[in-house]
């Protein structure tokens, strides 16, 4: 029985926690939980005593390393702010413990740099939770890729709406220095698809972006009220942008209850000061083999899905994903994946098509697919992280530290081009033979 440890217990932990007490209980124990805020973690035990469960062993997260050796942890489940996870990766591989990752890996060259490092002097096991590897699309577009031969370049456009893309500008991603940007925190997700399908890794980046939709600079579109976050703020009533905690049991226990004991407000206005992030970006990739990508992010869209479009030598790949074809007003003020957070109204749906050269398109047929869990990818992503009877993976789903690396070096790449207006070449952030 493998004993888990998580250290991070906010909204995402919860997935992780009921993986572990229910679906994996057989092969997986939940031995402690760490977080530096007392409610949250009172939150989750709340919720497991009552499923009936006993509640788990709950930490400070300064008493960290003593709660790995009291709990005799084999891996730790790392779920913190962003900035975070190198301090924590570290310390569990310093203590003997294997580790799983929310991503991105880190938000910075040097402490990528420090986690490398230590696993390699280690011998730990690290792994990213690049859970778009496990959605039966994705899986599909890897297996398909063979049939337009050499690949010459991939277009790739995701779109946010207004109610996900706005959540980034009201929670501490909204801070570069906490979630490293859009182009690391989310567009992670996407450049890792992209080294996974080509089997390569990126070589220079060119980006240009800007904060364009949200934040003080938004302002001036028409949108924006006068409060500073949306809990009690009279101008907030009808705001499709403002954040009701108070109505979604989750959100109440995790963030609004537990405002006393750090003063992390979860509902701020995402036109309010101090966003230093960017809203609309994109980048140019050019990979070690010789292929290219063109990425745009965009989120403040209206509806939510993204196009992928891959050339190659004997034909084209195209992947249309409509998560939800517009925002109902009756959902705008949720947050995507909590409950009543999609109407029936909004509508969804899917395509593969293969376009050999003088040949009719071939949509490809793909079992599988939800919408949700990121197209069904999570409960298969935790099956294969938690399970040591898991099926094998002639995919290769499953993604270790270097490939964590490198999909967050081309989001730093592209970041250090925002700043310099320059190429970046990647073996300037961090030297290959660190990677390896």
């Amino acid at each position: 029985m493998t004993r888990f440890a998580l250290v991070g217990a906010g909204a995402r932990a919860g997935m992780f926690i009921r993986a572990l007490t229910t679906d994996h209980a057989d092969v997986a124990q939940l031995v402690a939980l760490a977080d530096p805020n007392p409610a949250r973690l009172a939150a989750h035990n709340r919720r497991l005593q009552d499923q009936g469960q006993e509640p788990i062993a709950a930490y400070d997260v300064s008493d960290f390393t003593e709660m790995l050796k009291r709990e005799r942890v084999d891996v730790v489940l790392v779920t913190t702010v962003d900035r975070y996870h190198e301090q924590y990766l570290v310390a569990a591989m310093e203590a003997g413990c294997d580790a799983v990752t929310e991503k991105p890996m880190t938000t910075d060259a040097a402490s990528c740099r420090r986690i490398l490092a230590t696993q390699r002097r280690t011998g730990r096991n690290v792994r990213v939770t690049f859970n778009y590897r496990y959605n039966p699309l994705h899986e599909a577009v890897k297996r398909e890729l063979a049939q337009i031969g050499e690949i010459g370049s991939v277009h790739f456009e995701w779109l946010l709406d207004v109610r996900h893309g706005a959540d980034y500008f009201r929670r501490w991603h909204r801070d570069k220095a906490n979630s490293g940007g859009l182009l690391v925190h989310k567009a992670g997700h996407h450049f890792d698809l992209v080294n996974w399908w080509l089997d390569d890794e990126p070589e220079t980046v060119f980006a240009a972006g800007r904060l364009f939709f949200y934040g003080e600079q938004g302002r001036r579109h028409g949108y924006a009220r006068d409060y500073e976050r949306a809990h009690g703020a009279a101008d907030a009533e009808g705001d499709p942008f403002a954040l009701r905690m108070a109505d979604e049991p989750a959100m109440r226990e995790l963030y609004l209850d537990a405002e006393r004991h750090d003063g992390y407000l979860r509902d701020r206005n995402v036109f309010a000061p101090g966003v230093t992030i960017e809203d609309d970006m994109a980048v140019l990739v050019r990979y070690a083999r010789g292929a290219s990508m063109s990425y745009h992010l965009t989120a403040y869209a209206p509806w939510e899905g993204y196009r992928v479009m891959v050339n190659g030598s004997r034909g084209r790949l195209e992947l249309e994903v409509v998560e939800t074809d517009h925002v109902a007003p009756a959902a705008a003020a949720g947050v995507k994946g909590e409950p009543g957070s999609v109407s029936t109204a909004e509508q969804g749906w899917r395509r593969l098509l293969i376009r050999p050269f003088w040949a009719p398109p071939r949509e490809i047929d793909v079992d599988g697919y939800s919408r949700q869990g990121h197209g069904g990818a999570d409960v298969r992503m935790l099956a294969d992280l938690i399970r040591p009877d898991a099926p094998a993976d002639p995919l290769g789903r499953t993604a270790n530290a270097v490939d964590g690396a490198r999909a967050l070096l081309t989001g730093l790449a592209a970041n250090e081009s925002l700043a310099t207006g320059q190429a970046v070449r990647v073996q300037d952030l961090l030297d290959p033979e660190e990677i390896k």
